[in-house]
């Protein structure tokens, strides 16, 4: 997760300020970005702003080894560029935990990158997750569990 920085608590209050209807002053958020470079996750947040990224998946593993909840329907999320610069706000519409063999074609179309295949879901995930796992004593294999979390934005930048 990141620090919140001006610019996400910034545009926090204003969408506190925009749709009191959806946010009251108890309702919490949490700040990232995606992936861990500057380049990809910077991308992944012009596809979310595009309309292209709907959804996003990340190991269960990570979850469990960073003491990090899971996400829930309803959740908020400031996402952010690279340098913690705040891009919009999206809330979680549905998680699923699935074996990474079983993540789906629609979902991998949802999450919107690449040519919006499985096969390059499976590649670009692959890669990303096996990153992850370096250094640990875990190995990515088709029963590796995922979490699918899919979104929609509601306040953009």
């Amino acid at each position: 997760m990141t620090a919140p920085t001006e610019s996400v608590e910034a545009m926090w209050s204003a969408l506190s300020a925009a749709r009191p209807d959806l946010i009251d002053p108890e309702t919490g958020y949490l700040a990232w970005h995606f992936c861990d470079n500057a380049t990809d996750a910077n991308e992944l947040a012009d596809l979310v702003l595009a309309g292209k990224k709907r959804a996003t998946a990340g190991l269960l593993w990570s979850y469990e080894a960073e003491g990090e909840p899971l996400p829930r329907v309803g959740d908020f999320n400031v996402i952010t560029d690279w340098d913690g610069v705040a891009r919009c706000v999206i809330r979680t519409t549905s998680v699923e935990v699935v074996p990474f063999a079983e993540v789906t074609p629609e979902f991998a179309a949802t999450e919107g990158e690449g040519d919006g295949s499985l096969d390059y879901w499976r590649q670009a995930h692959q890669a990303a997750f096996s990153r992850e796992l370096a250094g640990s004593s875990h190995l990515l294999g088709p029963e590796s569990l995922v979490v699918c979390e899919c979104f929609e934005v509601v306040f953009p930048a």
